[in-house]
């Protein structure tokens, strides 16, 4: 998949499918020269065209034509001549800020190797995979720079990250360490990424890349719900089904930065890494700092071909190998039922009532622990409530498996309450800065992960209830961002290493958690989708993709996240209705209905619904099972709808023998127009049955399409499911 070609200094990552190719020239600079489908082979078809322009530098005094100005750089640095986009920045002594790096050697590598205290993409097999390694070197600095790029074989897709090491004996300080840098020569390229806020994440955002620099990020202490990290570029004509695309995702949970820079010349420079307005990194001698992993996606096949890239490498080569092919219990959560007012009798009552219904998964939510009656209080110190539950948690998990449910439970674990034990024991656990009140949200303070005992603590916490074997799933909060971001056991000079260190202690819990209990379902939350990305995706296959449950407000959110992830890790419930969020009315059918396109479960108290809609539930669940397998493990692609008042959607298998279609109306139009919707990724040669026993032939579905009956009300699902014969 890697071959060197000593007479050009050339390497070829290729697969059969994807070629990506770097060259050495002058026997220093390592260049970027192709990204795209498969070539052959590389003979430098669009070889460099060196100018003597105005206002550049030239390294070598005798040739003016010769500028690192526009080269295609896979290390750019400042200083040397490059005035766009650094992707590295490093202080020697004396305050210089200067690195000039050299190509020293590379290995190729089988198999992909992880990353030190990071999450990353894997590989099973070694043959699956393939690992260039490209070092670089400064011997004036005394550092040393791997570039890794690793091509797999049956994805189109290639994964990079940086490291750097320190070969000297005087520290040095990184400001600045990118995972990512691409050029793309001159064209015309629209920007596409995901924007948003809590209860109305992932929405897309598309529009031509203009002169200068455009970017994304999070100063958050998470990746956020105002922007995923996460940027795609494409050919202005690319659609759901066809077209150029060129996409990046960091597998990171902290704070990022995504840049585009289109220079004078028009070439273009993508970018995307650790967030530099809140980082740097003090490098001892003989230290090396480990960058977050970045995947490149290339796509001819338009928006759902990316997609089927992303979703494919994370259910094969990210999640944890025992959750892969796992299906996901259908869950009941006490949150919008009692709130707070949790006792272990109405658990039980509701427990009964779900197992009935078919339901397999209880999840006690927040209120649980001792004096938590409200959000004021109580975080931290994660002791069952004797008044709610006189016999304690584990006896509840007990009598709840009894009924043949499996066992859930929320913490909040990385806040604590100044009204809590733990907080009374221990104020200097918070990140708070020296002489400065610390800033509370939603009366909370947040722990400082940096500290070795306090992620210790957190690990007993878990353990207590894990070891009993009671617990199946853990749904884990958070829900405020970063302040007062000061770690009391870092030296001064260190303090720009705490947004960071925060992330790699989080890591470290999760790392030895999911390894002492690697068969309990951990389900990632930050007030919704405020910590929704692949670094947690790593460690928790699911992801409680929004606090907005509303049918409408979700057919939009889980569309913008299916860009990325498949629908396995969305969390998605049917909740009670008026909407809690906004207020909206929807039919219990419509909610189903878009709920089980994700991660199915419920947020009802099912011991006051009426007898009709018990049974309603009832036959929900029961089809959700018979079709579990499709939804949870089957393709997921967009469909394009000429009118706007539709979303539509297809989930298929592997075979195409079976797939199901939503198509969600918003609003009804007076002149109703009659939209056709023409269905894609079928075989064009079978014929396809619906339930109502209705036969079509795949390519009659994909070139005529399907004409829906009229109905009239809003938000209305149309749901087709079709087998073949």
């Amino acid at each position: 998949m890697i071959e060197f070609d000593q007479r050009q200094a050339s390497f070829h990552l290729s697969n059969g499918r994807i070629s990506f190719v770097l060259a050495i020239i002058r026997e220093k600079y390592v260049l970027q020269r192709y990204l795209g489908s498969a070539i052959r082979s590389f003979h430098d078809s669009n070889s460099l065209r060196l100018t003597d322009r105005g206002f550049v530098s030239n390294p070598d005094s005798t040739d003016r034509k010769f500028s690192v100005n526009e080269l295609p750089l896979a290390c750019p640095t400042r200083g040397t001549g490059d005035y766009r986009l650094p992707v590295l920045t490093i202080v020697q002594s004396g305050q210089r800020r200067h690195i000039d790096l050299s190509y020293a050697g590379y290995e190729i590598l089988a198999g992909k190797p992880g990353l030190t205290g990071l999450p990353a993409t894997y590989v099973e097999q070694v043959a699956a995979a393939e690992t260039l390694k490209i070092e670089l070197v400064d011997q004036i600095a005394n550092v040393k720079v791997p570039l890794f790029y690793t091509i797999f074989q049956a994805l189109d897709i290639i994964a990079t990250h940086q490291e750097v090491t320190n070969c000297g004996q005087q520290p040095v300080m990184i400001e600045n360490c990118q995972s990512l840098s691409l050029d793309l020569p001159p064209q015309k390229l629209d920007w596409l990424s995901l924007y948003g806020a809590h209860t109305k994440e992932a929405n897309l955002n598309r529009h031509p890349l203009y002169p200068g620099i455009q970017k994304i990020e999070s100063a958050r202490g998470t990746s956020s719900p105002q922007h995923q990290p996460f940027f795609a570029l494409m050919a202005p004509e690319t659609t759901e089904y066809n077209g150029e695309v060129y996409a990046f995702h960091l597998i990171y949970s902290g704070n990022f930065m995504g840049a585009v820079e289109v220079d004078q010349y028009g070439n273009i420079r993508a970018q995307l890494g650790l967030n530099p307005d809140t980082f740097t990194w003090q490098l001892t001698a003989q230290e090396t700092f480990v960058a977050p992993e970045v995947i490149i996606n290339y796509s001819t096949s338009g928006l759902n071909g990316m997609s089927q890239n992303f979703q494919h490498l994370y259910q094969a080569n990210l999640v944890a190998p025992q959750f892969r092919r796992r299906s996901r219990p259908i869950l009941i959560n006490t949150w919008e039922t009692m709130h707070f007012d949790l006792t272990a009798e109405k658990c039980l009552d509701l427990a009964r009532q779900a197992a009935k219904l078919g339901i397999e998964l209880f999840v006690l939510d927040d209120g649980w622990f001792k004096g938590r009656n409200d959000d004021t209080s109580s975080l931290g110190d994660w002791i069952a409530d004797e008044t709610k539950f006189p016999a304690g948690i584990s006896r509840l998990a007990q009598q709840i498996r009894q009924l043949g449910l499996q066992f859930g439970l929320w913490f909040e674990p990385e806040m604590v309450s100044r009204n809590s034990d733990l907080y009374r024991r221990h104020p200097d656990w918070c990140l708070q800065v020296p002489a400065y009140p610390a800033t509370e949200s939603r009366c909370q303070l947040v722990l400082d992960l940096t500290r070795n005992d306090v992620q210790d603590y957190l690990i007993t916490v878990f353990r207590r209830y894990l070891g009993t074997g009671q617990v199946d799933y853990i749904k884990w909060d958070m829900n405020r961002h970063l302040t007062d971001v000061y770690a009391a056991e870092l030296a001064d000079i260190q303090q720009g290493e705490a947004w960071h260190r925060y992330v790699l202690g989080l890591y470290r819990i999760l790392a030895v958690l999911t390894k002492e209990f690697p068969d309990v379902l951990f389900e990632g939350c930050s007030s919704g989708g405020g910590r929704f990305d692949p670094g947690m995706l790593y460690y928790m296959p699911q992801t409680w993709t929004s606090d907005n449950t509303d049918a409408l407000s979700r057919v939009m959110i889980q569309n913008g996240y299916s860009l990325l992830y498949p629908p396995i890790t969305l969390g998605a419930h049917v909740s009670r209705v008026p909407n809690q969020q906004v207020g909206r009315q929807t039919s219990l059918q419509t909610r189903f209905d878009v709920a089980r396109f994700g991660n199915l479960g419920y947020e009802l108290d099912l011991t006051k619904l009426s007898e009709n809609k018990k049974q309603a539930i009832m036959e929900q669940i029961s089809t959700a099972k018979q079709t579990r397998v499709l939804m949870q493990f089957g393709r997921f692609y967009r469909l394009e709808t000429a009118a706007i008042n539709y979303q539509a959607w297809l989930i298929i298998n592997a075979d195409q023998s079976e797939f199901n279609v939503l198509i969600f109306q918003k609003l009804v139009q007076p002149a109703q127009q009659y939209p056709v919707f023409k269905l894609h990724y079928l075989d064009p040669k079978r014929n396809y049955r619906t339930d109502s026993g209705q036969i079509f032939g795949g390519d009659e579905l994909m070139r005529v399409g399907l004409t829906l009956p009229w109905v009239k009300a809003d938000f209305y699902t149309y749901t087709y499911h079709f087998q073949a014969i």
